[in-house]
């Protein structure tokens, strides 16, 4: 589903996913739905910052002598 898509869609979470849900909407002073997408959106940007990129090459670090740094 897109996101201009603007299809009804009917969601239903555990009570107690509900309850917190109910209870930050009421504390942002918005919708159960802005709420809701909210929480998509910042879970697509985790997903997105967790993924794995390049991995830093490992260079072999000499021993320092002894006495110096």
């Amino acid at each position: 589903m897109s996101i201009n898509d603007a299809r009804k869609q009917s969601l239903y979470f555990p009570e107690e996913m509900l309850v917190e849900i109910e209870q930050q909407a009421q504390r942002l002073d918005r919708s159960l739905s802005w709420v809701v997408s909210l929480c998509d959106l910042a879970r697509h940007e985790t997903e997105r910052r967790c993924e794995p990129g390049p991995q830093p090459s490992v260079r072999s670090a000499r021993p320092r002598a002894r006495g110096k740094q």
